[in-house]
């Protein structure tokens, strides 16, 4: 159905935007900062820069703030680096990481600006690593230890706390992308670092409900719903089967403290199944989550597996399908168009996306990612004209308007990102922000920062909290 008069965005709607610390600040080693295991990293795909400088955002914390009051910002979500606050994973706290953190978090309150904490963002202490990672039930108490002293720290100042960014990207793709433990404990079962993953979250949650109790936490996947080919049974099996694969286990993991029967089905089928501890499915049950973040670029299509010719993509991309032999084959869907980067782009999926969450956990909904990448041009006078991005972003935004209209409860949306920054594994040339960054992959040249037209556009929407004429 289309409602022809959908309902309003709600009164404090948080219209934000987001980041991540390691793809935004740089300062990898200011100020007692330890490595992380994307400090550590050496290869990078050719012509595309390290996270060393990125957008320099440490340096430019206060201008960066006062550009996202300037937008009109009601929420930013970011992350705070594990290797800033404590830089070996499990030793002494680092007091300038930590008033870093003081500092930007402060700064957001003074213009009015929520903020909405990422724990954690794929950037594990590289000493961890070295030490099992998230192979290691060790990585849970470390995770716990970095959580209370987040809470310490910035209990009192932050209402809104996401647990682990995109988990399911980090075991789907973790290998690939280099975005789990590195190429440490390449050997150790992933569903067995997924486990130790979902057992600190839980573990989280709970300690913030304890000691913070005014504070709301969730977790933070990226949920792709993903549609079947066609109307034969067997191809909506296979899309079945791969929405929980990709999608449920993580969520109702998070929800309930339980494995998705499908998901574990597999997970038995392959040889894959973690080693569960006594306790550890009571403390899942325990965490109860106030509400469900999650990241969205496009929907997925499946279609049942063909002998022979379906086998998982090698240095692959999260958002481009893949098969799985004997369970799904991934097609293209030829109603969708793509971006420069072979990305489908999906508003309707978005809305789609947002009915089967709350249908199924009804709990309010936070959008932390959302957005269009693209080769944008600073031109000679200092703009930037990217009307595909509003194109894009209009075109998302009516979707959750439709969804609010459909009885969803939505808290906000924070589109990815606030300001360019270093894709994980396209450098600073695929351009998300909504503030353009004077830097090549190859070329610091003096890191200004510019308003894009987009940055005009959703400052107008923030406004009037509505979408504009």
């Amino acid at each position: 159905m289309q409602h022809t008069q959908p309902a309003p965005f709600p009164e404090g709607f948080l219209w934000g935007a987001s980041t991540s610390g390691y793809q935004v600040e740089g300062g990898w080693d200011a100020d007692g900062k330890g490595r992380s295991i994307v400090d550590a990293r050496t290869q990078f795909p050719a012509g595309t820069t390290d996270y060393t400088v990125a957008s320099d955002h440490y340096h430019h914390v206060d201008e960066d703030v006062a550009l996202f009051a300037e937008l009109g910002l009601k929420a930013y979500r970011f992350s705070v680096q594990w290797t800033r606050i404590v830089p070996d994973g499990d030793g002494a706290e680092n007091p300038d990481g930590i008033a870093f953190y003081h500092r930007l978090i402060d700064g957001l309150l003074a213009h009015g600006i929520t903020p909405v904490l990422t724990m954690y963002h794929f950037d594990l202490p590289q000493a961890l690593a070295e030490k099992g990672g998230w192979g290691s039930r060790a990585t849970i108490d470390a995770f716990v230890r970095f959580a209370e002293i987040l809470y310490r720290e910035f209990g009192a100042k932050v209402p809104y706390w996401l647990t682990i960014n995109e988990q399911n990207m980090m075991v789907l793709f973790g290998g690939t992308l280099g975005i789990i433990d590195g190429p440490d404990n390449a050997d150790v079962n992933v569903y067995q670092k997924n486990h130790h993953m979902l057992v600190a979250q839980a573990r989280a949650m709970e300690l913030l409900h304890r000691t913070v109790p005014t504070a709301k936490i969730g977790p933070a996947p990226n949920i792709a719903y993903v549609y079947a080919e066609s109307c034969r049974p067997e191809d909506v099996l296979a899309a079945d089967d791969f929405n929980a694969v990709r999608n449920w286990l993580y969520l109702d993991a998070a929800v309930h403290g339980r494995y998705n029967a499908t998901a574990w089905a597999y997970l038995e089928a392959k040889g894959l199944t973690p080693t569960i501890e006594p306790g550890d499915l009571e403390v899942m049950a325990a965490a109860h989550p106030d509400f469900l973040a999650f990241n969205y670029y496009a929907t997925h299509t499946a279609a049942a597996p063909l002998e022979g010719d379906d086998v998982p993509i090698e240095g692959g991309d999260q958002h481009i399908s893949f098969g799985e032999p004997g369970y799904y084959r991934a097609v293209a869907n030829p109603h969708l168009p793509k971006n420069a980067f072979g990305w489908e782009i999906d508003p309707i999926g978005f809305r789609m996306t947002f009915r089967a969450i709350y249908d199924r956990y009804h709990l309010p909904l936070l959008v932390t990612e959302n957005g269009l990448g693209a080769f944008d041009v600073l031109e000679a006078d200092g703009t930037v004209h990217d009307d595909y991005r509003i194109d894009y972003l209009r075109d998302h935004i009516a979707q959750i308007q439709q969804a609010i209209s459909d009885g969803v409860d939505v808290l906000g949306y924070c589109p990815w990102s606030a300001i360019d920054l270093v894709s994980t594994h396209q450098g600073i040339a695929k351009r998300y922000g909504l503030v353009y960054v004077n830097r090549d992959d190859d070329d610091l040249k003096d890191l200004a920062r510019y308003r894009k037209d987009s940055f005009a556009w959703y400052q107008k929407l923030i406004a009037g909290n509505a979408l504009p004429d």
